[in-house]
């Protein structure tokens, strides 16, 4: 038989998971509710699709979605050999006491606040990539991206070490007994034995930086414009929402704000289903 206290958790965890499962799907109710509008008028199409011309009455958000999937997949880009360096030094190659330090340090940059990554662009990149480039204010594309792979890194790098760490021990001294070396060993033993984990804390990676607001806001220069460089300024679909959210409720500028919020959500759908074939692929394996 079962004990009441075993009833009694259950009963929470299935209280937890409703709780859970009736805030998402009210999220895609407001997000429907709100957006009914552009639907019943045909305009969500040609608001995804148009550019931003408020003079001309185009409130298109196509320069910011362009701006949203740069800035995030190239903050992916840049975090990923520098969190795979990481992860192997803190793993394989740092002493005992020294990853252990690493990996206290890493898990300590999660809690930072994102306004203080932003903070320290605003005065430390900025002025550098300004200089650099020799135009422009320096608030632009690879700003935002730097400092964004900066604020992603420790995730992945949380992530590709617990996938390290669920390598069979005797996968890792058959290599060692063949005189194998420590790149040897991370090319044919720990990538191809945690990539479904190395592909989900991509996947988590790109999400935040997809939905992340503070740094877009602060450090790529909310210029509405497609994006023909790195050094261009650019303006996120999550910085978009942040600006416009104090316009007039009828105005087809604010209506801008829910088309932006549904590709947001089309985009966080798309990353469940990644993050769940790739979880059942691990099942398998």
């Amino acid at each position: 038989m079962r004990k009441g206290s075993d009833i009694a958790v259950e009963g929470f965890l299935f209280f937890s998971v409703l709780i859970s499962a009736v805030l998402t799907i009210s999220v895609f109710v407001f997000m429907l509710i709100f957006g009914l509008p552009l639907l019943t008028e045909g305009r969500l199409f040609s608001l995804v699709t148009d550019t931003w011309r408020p003079g001309n009455g185009f409130y298109g958000i196509q320069p910011m979605i362009a701006g949203t999937l740069l800035i995030s997949s190239l903050s992916v880009i840049i975090a990923f050999p520098v969190s795979m360096g990481c992860t192997f030094l803190i793993t394989v190659l740092a002493p005992g006491p020294f990853a252990a330090f690493l990996k206290k340090t890493v898990q300590l940059m999660t809690g930072i606040p994102t306004v203080i990554y932003g903070f320290v662009g605003i005065f430390l990149l900025v002025p550098f990539i300004r200089e650099f480039f020799q135009k422009g204010s320096g608030m632009c594309i690879l700003t935002a991206s730097l400092m964004l792979a900066l604020l992603i890194a420790p995730t992945m790098i949380l992530f590709f070490a617990d996938s390290f760490e669920r390598v069979p021990l005797s996968y890792l001294r058959a290599v060692d007994a063949l005189g194998g070396t420590p790149v040897q060993k991370l090319l044919y033993v720990f990538l191809p034995c945690a990539r479904s984990g190395i592909w989900s804390g991509v996947i988590l990676a790109l999400g935040r930086a997809l939905g992340d607001t503070l740094i877009a806001l602060m450090l790529a220069g909310n210029a509405v414009q497609m994006p023909g460089s790195l050094s261009d300024s650019a303006r996120t679909l999550t910085a978009h929402i942040a600006l416009v959210i104090a316009a007039d409720y009828d105005s087809p500028e604010f209506r801008s704000v829910f088309a932006c919020g549904m590709v947001l959500y089309l985009f966080t759908v798309i990353e469940v289903i990644i993050l769940r074939t790739l979880a059942r692929g691990r099942k398998a394996d």
